[in-house]
């Protein structure tokens, strides 16, 4: 490669979620899911708002496509709603769910935008909850027949599937944290749910290679590449802690390794129950890792132990409207180190992003050049490690539009394009036009 162009064939996407973008919760037989009562929980959205309209895409789908099309995008990254599928969980097909998915993957496919489905993006019916959600092992078998039944219906057409999307946040974030659906704080039930969500990983694989024989099936996990603050022995302990619970936790069971010994050690009596041939479910073959990425972490505490907290490296010049930190450089570290350590055949960028608080101008345009800024800093890293090695076969922007932002709401905008909640136009934002430019010409502008 020269002159700063990507490899030939490269995919230039964004990236969204169901339960973010599609609205319409009670439309067309769809069920409840876990967001839905979460939603309706006071005080767990900051904006008090709910998953409905979100951006109304359930309705305004072909408008998302178009704004791809504009783009000159080769690809989209989006997820299915379980829920629009089996109402309950299991049992009954929706057949106006796959309807749905139906027109939506042919529009995509009249575009020219090739489809990535992730199965599982946070959307569990509330039904399977009621019964221990993904405690509970029968939900692992519910969610093969909710696989099976998509892939058969749609994998004539798509060829890319991932199985989940962030197991950590499904069950850490989601379950020990408190901070998503379904809203628990309990060590143990997050990590029994992390290796049932894993055992539910490696069950679906060999569903997808049976229904799509010609496609490739991945799973997509949020890394973290965590960094002492100081040189001291403690913070680089630390911060090999916070790798193997954040990452390692999930990398290594996947390529057949098994759970990190010293994060297992760590957890003692927390450590899930792991049944016979779990390990050897887990890591059945795939065929490309999603990696999300968007800051690193770096540790500290002079004390030491479950004491050690992360620290916010950031100013006003290097912070996202989250107050997430910019740091490319971990973006490389992260890319090298995988392709150091483990043996992917393919990596896909499956998310990437940043948020800021974006205002339309009396010229009716949004400029954005602080994310263009973001943006060329991070592809010239991801340019390098490619460069060096590292097979990432396709990059994924979160998010196509600013949508609904899990607990933040739609107070949080990430997108390309300009999202007016109430009207629900879209307008490409400078950094839209400008990204734009790189797909269509699979070159890093100046």
């Amino acid at each position: 490669m020269t002159d700063k162009r990507f490899p030939k064939g490269f995919y230039w996407g964004t990236a969204t979620a169901s339960f973010q973008i599609e609205g319409a919760t009670k439309e067309d037989g769809r069920g409840e899911s876990i967001w839905d009562r979460f939603c309706a929980t006071p005080g767990k959205i900051i904006t008090g708002e709910t998953g409905d309209p979100a951006t109304d895409s359930y309705h305004r789908f072909m408008d998302d496509i178009a704004l791809m099309k504009e783009m000159g995008l080769n690809a989209y990254r989006f997820s299915i709603a379980w829920p629009r599928i089996l109402p309950d969980g299991d049992g009954s097909v929706c057949e106006k769910g796959l309807d749905y998915y139906d027109r939506v993957v042919d529009g995509l496919l009249d575009a020219g935008v090739r489809p990535f489905v992730t199965l599982y993006h946070w959307d569990l019916p509330q039904a399977l909850q009621e019964k221990g959600g993904w405690a509970n092992r029968a939900t692992l078998d519910a969610y093969v027949h909710y696989s099976d039944i998509v892939v058969k219906r749609l994998g004539d057409r798509v060829k890319n599937w991932m199985t989940h999307n962030e197991p950590w946040c499904v069950s850490i974030l989601s379950n020990e944290i408190g901070e998503h659906a379904p809203g628990n704080h309990d060590r143990k039930l997050a990590l029994q749910i992390a290796h049932n969500l894993l055992v539910s990983h490696g069950m679906v694989v060999p569903v997808i290679r049976q229904r799509c024989p010609d496609g490739e099936v991945g799973i997509v996990l949020n890394l973290t590449p965590s960094y002492p603050a100081t040189d001291s022995e403690t913070d680089q302990a630390l911060a090999r802690q916070a790798h193997a619970r954040s990452n390692l936790w999930f990398l290594d069971p996947v390529t057949g390794r098994g759970y990190p010994q010293d994060a297992w050690e760590g957890y003692g009596a927390d450590v899930p129950q792991i049944r016979p041939g779990d390990m050897q479910t887990i890591a059945a073959p795939i065929d490309f890792l999603g990696i999300n990425f968007y800051t690193r972490s770096v540790v500290h505490d002079p004390k030491g132990g479950e004491g050690s907290r992360v620290l916010n490296i950031r100013s006003e010049t290097n912070q996202t409207g989250r107050n997430w930190e910019i740091y490319p450089q971990a973006m490389y570290d992260l890319l090298v180190s995988i392709r150091m350590g483990y043996n992917f055949k393919n990596i896909y960028l499956t998310e990437n992003g940043a948020s800021y608080h974006d205002m339309v101008s009396p010229d009716g345009k949004v400029h954005d050049g602080i994310r263009i800024d973001y943006l060329h800093k991070h592809f010239s890293v991801l340019l390098r490690a490619i460069e060096s090695g590292v097979p990432v076969r396709g990059y994924f922007y979160w998010s196509l539009m600013d949508n609904f932002e899990w607990a933040f709401g739609t107070s949080s905008r990430f997108g390309v394009a300009y999202t007016d909640f109430d009207t629900q136009k879209r307008t490409l934002k400078d950094s839209g036009v400008w990204y734009g430019k790189v797909a269509r010409g699979n070159t890093l502008l100046d």
